[in-house]
């Protein structure tokens, strides 16, 4: 009787490993391990999550290199928007955990795989990423979820682990680290208290530098093309550019808090300085260079798309509308944006471009006016205030 095909999306961490292990063992599967790299893995760590995947049992291991991907049809349009949840968090683990569902669904299509298996548990908000993912893009396909759907505990899939042969350093860690290419997320620790904040020891990249150093972002079209000055073709290298730089002086760090998919708050730490850096020069260049109501427009429907994000709503087909409408505002977003750096923040200094708005022939702003007459000036004020003095002209009670 021929074996069932499974694909198992394989990050090499407890719950996956496990996952493998067990299918292989247990139930009789033929495992295809899959490892979707959105940007987070290093080649070291992939080369041993190959080894791992034979060890445990598969059948066949296999990364899938998404990151620009990952770029070209979700960060770009985040950067466009300057999107950040609840005003703060770059939204780095949810638009990452699509595209990895995306690839494993694609890759389980092309071998015909009965089934695909994650290892998230039934508390957070990746279950939902993952399973809705797979439900559209691989109709028919078996779900499997060892560690929710067994309510599996750390303790029980070490010693199972351990029990068959492989060793390998599961060791509870105080803090969990998801690594990716728009930042880095912290659970654990003193995040389970909502009175307290993160020690320095609990960031992966710590302050190396002193004093302060101007930074200097080339925007073309809304898109991040030089850092100081030197041009990349690469978008992904640009951002790990100014990740390396930013990093340096502890940029980039903070807590959110927010509403999970499932109902409930969860509060989360990160360290994220290419994307906290490359939002805010973004965000002060559009100022410069696009209309008030340009700028408006954009950051209603941009607070939508990252809210859609998160809530695995990527394959809802507004989202497409909405990035129309995000690119399309990019049109004139061209010029540097300068920041000046130092430990642990940062501040605006100013902006190069050749669509600077503030650049005008009608009048500079505070200083004097070229466009418009005394005359003109209390005329318009008038009228502008008509509305107001109709009303309290009705409502003498009301005036303040």
């Amino acid at each position: 009787m021929e074996k069932k095909k499974v694909v198992v999306a394989f990050s090499g961490g407890l719950d996956t490993s496990f996952t493998v292990m067990y299918l292989a063992k247990e139930k009789g599967y033929e495992v295809y391990a899959a490892c979707a790299n959105t940007g987070g893995f290093s080649p070291e760590q992939l080369k041993q999550n190959e080894e791992n995947a034979y060890k445990l049992g598969a059948k066949e291991y296999v990364t899938i290199d998404v990151t620009r991907e990952y770029y070209d049809k979700s960060l770009r349009y985040m950067i466009y928007g300057n999107v950040l949840r609840n005003g703060t968090y770059p939204i780095s683990v949810s638009s990452e955990r699509i595209f990895q569902a995306l690839a494993i669904a694609r890759y389980a299509n092309e071998i015909g795989a009965d089934a695909i298996a994650h290892g998230s548990t039934g508390a957070g908000n990746d279950q939902i990423r993952f399973d809705m993912t797979f439900l559209v893009c691989s109709p028919g396909v078996e779900i499997i979820t060892l560690t929710r759907d067994m309510t599996l505990t750390r303790e029980f899939e070490v010693n199972y682990l351990n029990e068959h042969g492989f060793k390998a350093d599961f060791a509870k860690l105080k803090y969990s680290y998801n690594v990716g290419l728009w930042g880095t997320s912290i659970c654990g620790g003193e995040i389970l208290d909502s009175t307290q904040g993160l020690p320095e020891s609990a960031y992966l990249k710590q302050v190396e530098k002193e004093g302060e150093e101007e930074l200097r972002l080339t925007f073309r079209n809304g898109e991040l093309k030089a850092v100081n000055g030197k041009e990349y073709d690469d978008p992904i290298k640009a951002i790990l550019a100014v990740e390396e730089i930013g990093a340096a002086y502890g940029i980039g760090r903070d807590m959110h808090v927010g509403d999970t998919i499932i109902g409930i708050k969860g509060r989360v730490g990160f360290e994220a300085a290419a994307p906290m850096l490359i939002i805010a020069a973004h965000k002060f260049l559009e100022k410069y260079t696009l209309s008030k109501w340009q700028q408006y427009w954009k950051d209603q429907v941009a607070n939508w798309y990252g809210m859609f994000l998160h809530e695995s709503q990527y394959l809802e087909p507004v989202m497409r509308d909405i990035e129309a409408m995000l690119e399309s505002s990019q049109r004139n977003v061209t010029g540097t944006a300068i920041l000046k750096l130092m430990p642990k923040h940062f501040e605006t200094v100013g902006v190069d471009s050749p669509n600077d708005l503030v650049k005008n022939k009608l009048g500079e702003y505070g200083e004097v006016q070229k466009g418009w007459s005394a005359e003109d000036a209390k005329g318009f004020i008038k009228v502008t205030s008509t509305p107001l003095r109709a009303y309290y002209a009705n409502h003498p009670e009301e005036k303040i």
